[in-house]
């Protein structure tokens, strides 16, 4: 019993799963500064959004940091219990986690929120919201990584982990029928708006979807690398 223990410890040690939460987790900070930055943009308080753009830039550049150690680390993970290849293709989409948070944090930075009406603010905001609880679940489920390595994958943990795939898959979903309301009501205000201030929104929409969208890429990119194993 004594050397099974060892042996997960020498595993969870030896192969990049620690920083691969760690990564995770530096996404999910990223994003929830991004859901203060949007409240500060839809305020008109500048310098909090300036504030926490910067904030955002450093964790996704610590995100980035990590990718690179988990990558120069995969070569020497002898006793790596997934697929090399599948669990750089599930890297890639949490990495994008931070990236798109970052993208979008830049982007309320390029033009102030004038002549926005309240109601795109608040669907920008339920946009924001939703995107986030997403984000937050995934960060739920990469924690469940730990779970599967000290049970050397079993049939029960696998189980209880691939159903919360479902649930990021079913929010990603809500943040797509969330961004076609608020596209719409962009689109119905472009005179009030402009069209920079059209095109603005548009970007912007996308930036912040993009988060559920590769969170929700990442999962299925982590039920891939668990039932390939």
């Amino acid at each position: 019993m004594i050397d099974y223990i060892r042996s997960v410890l020498d595993v969870v040690a030896e192969s990049p799963f620690v920083p691969l939460e760690e990564h995770a987790k530096k996404g999910v900070m990223a994003v929830e500064k991004l859901a203060e930055a949007m409240e500060a943009y839809c305020a008109g308080n500048y310098p909090i959004l300036e504030e926490r753009t910067e904030e955002i830039d450093k964790l996704e550049h610590e995100a980035d940091k990590l990718k690179q150690k988990i990558r120069a680390g995969i070569p020497s993970s002898v006793k790596l219990p997934v697929n090399k290849k599948d669990l750089l293709s599930f890297l890639k989409q949490q990495d994008s986690i931070a990236d798109y948070a970052q993208a979008a944090a830049y982007w309320m930075t390029l033009r102030p929120c004038k002549d926005v009406p309240d109601k795109i603010k608040e669907g920008f905001m339920e946009l924001m919201g939703t995107s986030l609880k997403t984000a937050r679940l995934y960060d739920e489920l990469v924690g469940k990584l730990y779970k599967l390595l000290a049970t050397s994958f079993s049939k029960e943990e696998i189980k209880e982990t691939l159903t919360i795939i479902p649930e990021v898959e079913k929010l990603e979903h809500d943040v797509d029928v969330l961004e076609t309301a608020l596209l719409r009501e962009i689109f119905e205000n472009e005179d009030a708006i402009g069209g920079a201030g059209v095109c603005h929104l548009i970007g912007l929409v996308e930036r912040i979807g993009g988060i559920a969208d590769k969170s929700a890429s990442a999962a299925d990119r982590l039920r891939t690398m668990i039932l390939r194993r």
